[in-house]
């Protein structure tokens, strides 16, 4: 790969305002490197390639300026943007073939923040159907294909954004997360991803958003190849935008202040089926070894309500939302999920199966009330046990998934297997996921540090910390 392919976008913004590289000329290189890639990839959906060729060379007039030095961090630096959030002249369909043809005509308030700070959008990256799967793929723009192995899945909802940066075709993206869709096409194609505290960053100009206390759950967020990245967006997007009423003003820490030293790192035996494999168990403990070499206190505890940590996401989600996903699916008008199936199976639906079972699996709890009432509580009693045990000063380690990329299809059977990301989600805590190398197939493999509500810098502190000692992303050879 080019240089710049490999730098963070902090890096290719130091370059450019040491005049060492034109925002131009990364800006091309990224392009070049997404049109050589994305045939095999399908990553990136609709690109605006010549508009920000433009918009590099108006970034390099600027260099030369009156106000030269007063620059913005991201100052000509490329990025990618997950096709649910709104780009000005970019499509906006979040995969649903009936929202086919929809463009933007203006940004959402994340896009406009990055696009403040300086970042050049290059296009638009895909997502699965109404962005409700781990696996990327829709009737409107097909499949995605892992970096590492084009026969494995990049994961979902922002599985575009994780294939292409990690593929090179951008040091850093914007994604959102409602269950894992931040962290799990972070960890299938190797690269970091944090997932903020809820309330933290506006949901504010995507499709579809998240209702009443969901709106919380639903968290918008960056994915980068590099750490360095992750707390200086993170900067850049968070507080209120007065209209996303889940946003709430919070001061984010620094991570140079945090000691490893003094934390404490909570273990938790995984109590999904089927079990974890031994690959993640063994970078879990790579990850717990490398902290209490650096005198971290690391132990063991019991947290039986994760046994039914799907559902309590399934409950607690329901519970917040107005809107169900039928409706979402019909673009305002329920669709009858068992007509979908058999239309499927006919070949004659406009959705895909994951979507279709999801309709049909949302109707258990609303047939249910009571039930969903008992998991709800019990989602809010796991929120205050994991509160107790971490503090202020303790993280959690976790595994984002039962495997490494499985190949496309297979997360259907089974298809619970989300919920090692998705209780994060209503528990409200900040997420980073970060790589800890390839293992012997050459997938990625790595780990989830899991922090109190509000504590994002400590989460990030420890993945530059590992970034360091166990050299963060691998860029794969496949499309290198």
């Amino acid at each position: 790969m080019h240089p710049f392919l490999q730098h963070s976008g902090s890096e290719l913004a130091r370059m450019i305002r040491a005049k060492k590289a034109s925002c131009r000329e990364v800006v091309e290189t990224h392009i070049d490197q997404i049109r050589k890639v994305n045939p095999v990839l399908n990553a990136v959906v609709q690109g605006r390639f010549d508009l920000a060729l433009r918009e590099a060379a108006q970034a390099d007039e600027a260099l030369t300026g009156p106000c030269s030095e007063a620059l913005q961090p991201f100052h000509g630096v490329p990025c990618s943007i997950k096709e649910c959030f709104a780009l000005t002249g970019m499509p906006n369909t979040s995969g649903l073939a009936a929202r086919r043809g929809v463009v933007s005509h203006e940004d959402a308030v994340t896009v406009q923040r990055l696009r403040k700070a300086g970042a050049i959008p290059l296009g638009v990256t895909n997502v699965s159907e109404l962005c409700m799967w781990m696996e990327t793929n829709n009737k409107v723009y097909g499949r995605t294909r892992n970096p590492y192995h084009p026969g494995r899945i990049v994961g979902g909802s922002s599985g575009g954004e994780g294939a292409i940066i990690s593929a090179g075709g951008a040091p850093f993206g914007l994604g959102s997360d409602i269950g894992g869709s931040i962290r799990l096409p972070a960890f299938f194609n190797g690269v970091f991803g944090h997932k903020p505290s809820g309330g933290l960053v506006p949901n504010t100009g995507q499709y579809p958003i998240s209702e009443n206390e969901a709106l919380r759950y639903l968290t918008t967020g960056p994915i980068a190849r590099r750490a360095e990245d992750l707390l200086p967006l993170l900067r850049i997007l968070a507080g209120p935008d007065g209209r996303d009423r889940g946003c709430l003003a919070m001061e984010i820490g620094d991570p140079s202040e945090v000691r490893l030293e003094e934390l404490r790192v909570l273990l938790v035996r995984p109590k999904g089926t089927p079990p974890v494999c031994e690959d993640l168990l063994w970078a879990r403990e790579k990850a717990a070894a490398f902290l209490a070499r650096r005198g971290a206190r690391v132990r063991e505890v019991s947290m039986d309500g994760l046994r039914h940590s799907r559902e309590i996401w399934s409950a607690m989600l329901a519970r917040a939302s107005d809107t169900t996903f039928r409706e979402r699916m019909g673009n305002g008008t329920p669709i009858s999920a068992f007509r979908e199936l058999l239309l499927w199976m006919l070949g004659r639906s406009s959705h895909t199966l994951p979507a279709i079972i999801l309709a049909l699996f949302e109707q258990i709890p609303e047939r249910l009330p009571t039930l969903e009432k008992n998991f709800v509580e019990l989602g809010k009693h796991l929120r205050r046990q994991f509160t107790e045990l971490m503090g202020s000063d303790g993280i959690l380690l976790h595994p984002p998934y039962v495997s490494a990329a499985p190949p496309h299809n297979k997360p259907m059977f089974p298809p619970f297997n989300w919920v090692y990301t998705a209780i994060f989600n209503v528990m409200e805590f900040p997420v980073t996921q970060v790589p800890l190398g390839l293992n012997r197939e050459g997938l990625p493999i790595g780990v989830q540090i899991v922090g109190p509500h509000g504590r994002d810098h400590v989460t990030i502190a420890v993945a530059l910390a590992m970034e360091s000692e166990f050299g963060g992303w691998v860029p794969p050879q496949l499309v290198g």
